[in-house]
């Protein structure tokens, strides 16, 4: 089989296409024929041998999101499984021989079936992105319906499903893009209101929005950039919950005391293993009744991976970036 192999850290140019040995599945394992790849900023992080939460041991293959069929099953598993169409969340869980390739074994309690509705590509945008969505909302914010919600980078991988979660939720969601075409997938995730990021003073329209009083909940993906204005338009009382950052900033403190503010981190590393079956329990069932509809972004051929980790980080990300096997 096919697949990408880092052999040292660095940046996007360590990322090998290469022939490697098909891995076999062990215990309570499978293996899944990879069609789609979801691609991750954390992937790029991990690649660069610098990211907090993990370090591989090298050789590795990078990649914990993906959809595909299943075609082997380890021992103590059911067979039944084989030939299933799943998509893959392997994060926090054991033994994930990565995404990045033709065929990927990991845990069983990794794959989920998939909605005969939604393609491999969307299959392969839950992951990560879902998980993380719902984490941030509900284990972290404890978004309530009838709360208003500012989701930072609605119409990004993260951002989008937020965006599905908390509109279901009964939340008034706003969410920043930085385009037209961004803002159309927002309001068609569920938001009532939409503003453009790239707009200097865009947060000022909160307060007519909010009739002054300012949003209960702001979900943040570049923190380093919008932390210190997330915090002059929060509402007393209200929650940050900080899902992405890519630098330090300089920051006031007594903005978080003038609102007796809550600012929380979230990583899915370090969600408990009940909060993880939760997680994905909840998401698996939006995906079966419509509440999450993942949207594919750019996709790649995973020949292309370098490409991808240079493109992931870029602005203006809309939908999920994924790689393709066929």
């Amino acid at each position: 089989m096919y697949g990408i192999q880092v052999s040292q850290f660095g940046t996007e140019d360590v990322l090998t296409y290469t022939e490697l040995p098909a891995p076999e599945p062990g215990p309570g394992q499978v293996r899944v024929r990879m069609h789609a790849v979801g691609v991750n900023p954390a992937d790029t992080y991990i690649r660069s041998g610098t990211y907090a939460f993990y370090t591989p041991q090298l050789p590795y293959t990078p990649g914990f999101d993906g959809a595909g069929i299943v075609d082997g099953v380890g021992p103590g598993v059911d067979t039944a499984l084989t030939g299933e169409r799943v998509f893959v969340a392997a994060l926090g869980t054991a033994g994930c021989s990565g995404t990045y390739a033709e065929l990927a074994v990991v845990d069983a309690r990794a794959v989920h079936p998939l909605p005969a509705a939604l393609s491999f590509g969307q299959g392969a945008a839950v992951g990560v992105p879902c998980l993380t969505a719902w984490r941030a909302l509900f284990q972290k914010a404890r978004l309530k319906a009838g709360e208003t919600v500012l989701i930072h980078g609605a119409s990004g991988g993260v951002g989008i499903h937020a965006t599905q979660l908390a509109h279901d939720a009964g939340a008034i969601v706003i969410g920043t893009a930085g385009s037209s075409t961004g803002a159309d997938l927002v309001r068609a995730a569920g938001a009532q209101h939409v503003l453009d990021h790239s707009t200097p003073g865009y947060l000022d329209e909160l307060a007519q929005i909010t009739d002054g009083h300012g949003v209960s909940v702001i979900i943040e993906m570049q923190a380093d950039i919008n932390l210190e204005h997330d915090l002059q338009a929060l509402a007393t009382y209200g929650r940050v919950v900080i899902v992405g950052s890519r630098g330090s900033l300089d920051f006031t403190p007594r903005l978080a005391m003038l609102k007796e503010a809550t600012i929380q981190g979230t990583a899915l590393w370090y969600a408990t293993a009940q909060e993880a079956a939760d997680a994905l329990t909840a998401v698996a069932a939006g995906l079966d009744n419509g509440v999450i509809q993942p949207v594919v972004g750019d996709e790649l051929p995973l020949r292309e991976a370098a490409a991808a980790h240079r493109k992931i980080l870029e602005s203006g990300t809309r939908g999920k970036l994924i790689l393709t096997t066929d």
